[in-house]
């Protein structure tokens, strides 16, 4: 069956990965919102990227000339269209949009850093080393269980018989190691130097 998809998996990780392999999870949850499948869209609240549409940090239509003609601006949008080679983002979430942090100087191990993007384009660390643990640890904050780790351990559960197990089963497990490289600090950094070639510092 995921070979129907191989074609749409290949121009997903072209747009969003910048070719990367798609990760395995990542390759689960895409087919079944291809196929129509609401199920794990309502558990982890995960809306994928369509085709063409635009990476947050790279998005200018809602602005007006005059604003995309002041360097402030300039500045800031210049800062994060530098971050956007590292700030992969695939899907829209509760509070954002949520991918990977693939900066070259992260290492190894685990190679996929989840992170998530609000509306106020503040980056947050999320836990875990896929997007569905990762997911699944954040909602386990919004679910009737008000123990996370009894809810977590729940959305585990119903994730197994969807057949997407995760390899952290325990709340507790989930990698929280924060990033060698922090975003935030980088974003700040980017727009710094954005700001100074403007003559804005």
């Amino acid at each position: 069956m995921d070979a129907l998809y191989d074609e749409q998996l290949a121009e997903f990780s072209r747009e969003r990965l910048d070719g990367r392999p798609v990760p395995d999870d990542l390759r689960t949850l895409l087919i079944a919102q291809w196929e129509g499948r609401s199920d794990f869209a309502r558990l982890l609240d995960l809306e994928f990227f369509e085709p063409d549409e635009p990476h947050p940090f790279l998005d200018t239509d809602y602005l007006s000339e005059e604003e995309l003609a002041a360097p402030k601006m300039q500045a800031v949008h210049a800062a994060t269209a530098r971050m956007a080679e590292h700030v992969k983002l695939v899907a829209k979430g509760a509070m954002g949009w949520v991918g990977y942090w693939l900066h070259p100087d992260e290492p190894a191990s685990p190679a996929w850093r989840p992170i998530g993007l609000d509306t106020e384009f503040t980056l947050w660390h999320l836990r875990g080393t896929t997007l569905a643990e990762a997911a699944a640890a954040e909602q386990s904050a919004y679910q009737d269980e008000p123990d996370e780790r009894l809810a977590y351990a729940q959305i585990v559960a119903r994730l197994d018989a969807l057949g997407l197990p995760l390899a952290a089963r325990d709340y507790d497990a989930l990698d929280e190691r924060d990033y060698h490289v922090d975003p935030k600090k980088l974003l700040e950094t980017l727009t710094a130097q954005e700001r100074a070639k403007r003559g804005l510092e």
